[in-house]
């Protein structure tokens, strides 16, 4: 199977390719210029590896939480591609991304993912790393300020990740029951291997926390696989 990767949910735009015998995992620009790197870095990458885009099974995208522009540009592309070659889709999160990238570093225990949300906030989601990654609510939006309150008076271990996280250093490395985990960008291993396993989704719609976000008029892509 040929499954194509694509992250564009952080300042980084990102893409993975795996075939049957090689997995390619490539950073394109880490400066939010998704709009003029991503569509030429995916079709160099396939000429790479002896693919056209035709050769695609399916494409994985991020979609969300975050970044309006970024995701907006990630998902329209994953449509395109779809669309144009006939393969299926599958979404995934930036926040399980970041899961299940802790995980594969060997990362136990309770975990907090946290995306960037500029504005002062983040979107965040706690998770439990033991044999399997297990969200255990749903993706929020909090303050840096919020989150470090509750973990340093809780007194639970906790693990902390994401391009958010780095934002905020200072703040989530004064809890004093913390550790930080070093990973800022969404990890594509993880998005080409969910996306081999889960099942093809009948669309794609991003995933925007804020209400300014919510109300842009941005359609999503119904179809049959």
């Amino acid at each position: 199977m040929n499954i194509l990767a694509i992250e564009t949910a952080t300042p980084v735009c990102a893409i993975g390719l795996r075939s049957a015998t090689t997995e390619v995992v490539r950073v394109l620009d880490n400066d939010r210029r998704h709009t003029e790197v991503l569509a030429a870095g995916a079709a160099e990458l396939l000429v790479e590896l002896g693919l056209r885009a035709k050769d695609l099974d399916r494409v994985v995208v991020d979609v969300g939480p975050g970044l309006f522009t970024g995701l907006r540009v990630g998902i329209a592309t994953a449509i395109g591609l779809c669309e144009g070659v006939g393969c299926s889709s599958v979404e995934v999160t930036s926040l399980e991304l970041l899961a299940h990238a802790a995980h594969d570093l060997g990362v136990r225990g309770t975990l907090v993912g946290a995306v960037d949300g500029r504005r002062g906030e983040v979107f965040a989601q706690r998770f439990e790393l033991d044999d399997t990654v297990r969200a255990l609510e749903g993706p929020a939006v909090r303050t840096a300020r919020e989150l470090v309150i509750e973990w340093a008076t809780n007194g639970a271990a906790v693990s902390f990740t994401g391009d958010g996280v780095q934002r905020y250093l200072k703040d989530f490395a004064a809890v004093p029951n913390g550790v930080i985990v070093t990973e800022s960008v969404p990890s594509l291993h993880a998005a080409l291997e969910l996306g081999t396993h889960r099942t093809p989704s009948p669309t794609i719609t991003p995933m925007y926390l804020r209400e300014a976000d919510a109300v842009a008029n941005f359609s999503t892509r119904s179809r049959s696989q």
